[in-house]
């Protein structure tokens, strides 16, 4: 069984082409948080990225405890149905993970990624340790609409009973001339009522000192990279809401929002607002 599973996984693998050559958002972000899944290239352009910007991995910790937050207090209000959109690379504290830590058995976790590496690394994650009827990994895009819904529901989503939708660091890849807002407002009217919409999202005030340095970040992604960033100002972020209700404590930085310990740093240092919304009943 142990062969097979290594032959399947060395399959997906070797699907990849080129996509191991290019550096990677989510090879990025896996490198910040500690993990394995990561190249050399990955791992100079984050210490590059990291000379200019040192509080990069200041906030993608942040970020990642937010996510396992967001999951916890997902679970306590009675939603145990999540889609995360642009999941990236499997590493610490996946949705799934910490969902079966809180109720073990109960949630249905549906993994979206574009990335290629994304989508195996999470199958293969999935094939080891998850199972199999309750936890789902599609190889889809976000701007997917229509075609991206259909699937999410084939996994056994439930539409008739609330959703956590998941955008955790995602919309922040996404350039205005790309209409993000309008896509989101789809995701956001095929949510049933009582839905949450969860948001995390690049913030640098254009008077902040750190605005340079951000700026020559967003170059090199855009330059060297997969992906853009973009930053939004914080009402642009606040509208990606929509209609939605914010729970408390709102639109926060990353470590304000319902901290289980007092944040080990300013919170303006994660450079990141974060909420979730609930959509309004009927």
């Amino acid at each position: 069984m142990e062969n097979a599973k290594a032959m399947r996984d060395e399959e997906l693998l070797s699907r990849l082409g080129d996509s191991v050559d290019k550096v990677s958002v989510g090879r990025v972000y896996d490198y910040l948080l500690g993990g394995v899944h990561n190249y050399a290239h990955d791992r100079e352009f984050a210490e590059e990225q990291l000379k200019r910007f040192p509080d990069m991995r200041t906030s993608a910790r942040a970020n990642r405890d937010f996510l396992g937050r967001v999951v916890r207090y997902a679970m306590a209000e009675g939603v145990n149905q999540f889609v995360d959109i642009g999941s990236g690379l499997p590493t610490q504290g996946n949705v799934h993970e910490v969902a079966d830590e809180v109720a073990p058995g109960k949630a249905r976790v549906v993994y979206i990624d574009n990335e290629p590496i994304a989508h195996a690394h999470a199958q293969i994650l999935l094939d080891r340790t998850a199972d199999p009827a309750r936890h789902f990994a599609l190889d889809a895009d976000f701007f997917d609409r229509e075609r991206l819904w259909r699937r999410v529901l084939a996994t056994g989503i439930d539409p008739s009973r609330p959703i956590c939708l998941l955008m955790v660091a995602l919309l922040h890849f996404m350039p205005a001339q790309t209409r993000p807002e309008e896509v989101l407002a789809f995701y956001r009217d095929v949510l049933p009522p009582g839905s949450l919409l969860v948001i995390s999202h690049v913030a640098i005030a254009p008077d902040d000192p750190a605005m340079a340095a951000g700026e020559e970040v967003a170059a090199a992604y855009r330059d060297q990279s997969t992906n853009s960033v973009v930053n939004r100002e914080i009402d642009e972020i606040k509208a990606l809401f929509g209609d939605f209700e914010l729970v408390d404590p709102g639109l926060v930085w990353l470590s304000q929002w319902r901290p289980t310990t007092p944040p080990r740093t300013d919170p303006t240092r994660t450079y990141s607002m974060a909420g979730v919304a609930r959509k309004p009943s009927v």
